[in-house]
């Protein structure tokens, strides 16, 4: 089969999440569901809010022209507006300007939204410096527009290393890509943090003549506890974006519905509007599908009850820290990133898969000596899972 040599590549070094995801089927069918304690993908088990369900069925029912139609590339004017007017109502305190529909892109995900502004922006040659731990397919997806990823090194319970970041930077750097709250470790970036790699990125675009974009990858911006407050990163610095979508906050990865925004306080944004139009359709994705634009358009601001959530991340770290491991509780998303209590966090992710417990190792996300922990799956599969934590814990301790 003309498989090509870099497809053939990429392939084999496929995400680790997923090897594991697909380890578990196989592991279920063979023991049986109960007997297989899956953490390793963040596929949220909390259904959608009801009014999801009543929207959609009452857009489907209104049977309006077109509604199944093609539709402008940047998605719905009607829905974009909608959007926009959420976001001045939640973040424009902070900002000059009010968001507009020319703001804001509808996209198939928040993995569409980070490619379309990759295509946007991003010269072969060029480079986006990501702080690690981070989610492993950035590395694809910059590769898919002739760029690479340039790792940097966390700070102090992996909130950001602002030095670090500013040593990476060269003529080459177009983005810094942050993600927060973060996968792996649920950390929230704090607004000072924002506020000080905002005023070096500015520093650091006048030295080298020209703007660095910061974009943020915001999925679980709403799925954070305690009555947290997730801070803006369009106050921080004018040339900031978001991708992000509906999959986490309201159970919805299937449907591949988010939207890519612009700070309505860059200057002159219109251009990167047009070229993000323009990337959305010759990447393939066309527009994204008018029926989650249009319910989407319907329900700004609604979530899950994130409570779920909130408790089995206590249920799981009162667990696991009683057991003897060392972990940062997280603030937001639905992932525990505890350290791994030998060197090695592949072969002890191997000693949890002996007891069918599925985690990926923190090498898939740049950060070895760590495993990653999705927790959203009932109660009964995290209390039933300790058990086997804690033999595979101590077996660890006797290779140490």
């Amino acid at each position: 089969m003309p498989v090509s040599k870099k497809m053939t590549a990429a392939a084999g070094g496929a995400s680790m999440v997923r090897k594991m995801f697909e380890e578990g089927t196989l592991l279920k069918a063979k023991f049986g569901p109960d007997k297989v304690f899956d953490f390793s993908i963040g596929n949220p088990d909390v259904p959608p809010p009801p009014i999801f369900k009543e929207t959609l069925s009452a857009i489907i029912a209104q049977d309006r022209p077109g509604i199944h139609g093609y539709m402008p590339n940047a998605g719905w004017p009607k829905v974009r507006e909608r959007v926009a007017s959420f976001l001045t109502r939640e973040q424009g305190q902070y900002l000059q300007n009010p968001f507009t529909a020319d703001h804001v892109l509808m996209t198939v995900g928040a993995a569409g939204a980070l490619n379309v502004i990759f295509k946007s922006v991003l010269d072969p040659g060029d480079e986006v410096i990501v702080p690690r731990p981070y989610f492993m397919e950035y590395n694809f997806y910059a590769d898919n527009h002739g760029a690479k990823i340039v790792p940097a090194e966390p700070g102090e319970d992996f909130h950001l290393n602002i030095s670090d970041i500013r040593s990476k930077i060269t003529t080459a750097t177009r983005v810094v890509l942050i993600n927060s709250p973060h996968n792996p470790t649920g950390v929230v970036y704090t607004l000072e943090e924002l506020s000080e790699l905002g005023q070096m990125l500015s520093e650091a675009g006048k030295k080298i003549g020209r703007p660095i974009l910061l974009v943020s990858d915001e999925p679980y911006r709403k799925l954070v506890y305690g009555g947290m407050d997730v801070p803006s990163v369009f106050q921080a610095y004018p040339y900031t974006m978001i991708g992000t979508s509906y999959s986490k906050d309201m159970s919805l990865p299937g449907e591949r519905i988010g939207y890519a925004a612009i700070n309505p306080d860059m200057p002159d944004s219109k251009p990167l509007f047009d070229a993000m139009s323009m990337a959305n359709r010759i990447l393939g994705f066309v527009s994204a599908p008018s029926l989650m634009q249009l319910t989407m358009g319907e329900l700004q601001g609604v979530t899950v009850d994130i409570s779920y959530y909130e408790q089995r991340r206590d249920l799981f770290v009162a667990g696991l820290q009683k057991i003897g491991f060392e972990l940062t509780i997280p603030d937001g998303a639905f992932y525990l990133f505890p350290k791994s209590p030998i060197a090695d966090d592949s072969a002890f992710v191997n000693l949890l898969k002996q007891e069918n417990v599925l985690t990926v190792p923190g090498r898939g996300f740049a950060q070895p000596g760590y495993f990653r922990i999705c927790y959203c799956v009932p109660e009964t599969t995290i209390r039933n899972s300790l058990p086997g934590f804690a033999r595979a814990f101590a077996k660890a301790k006797t290779m140490k």
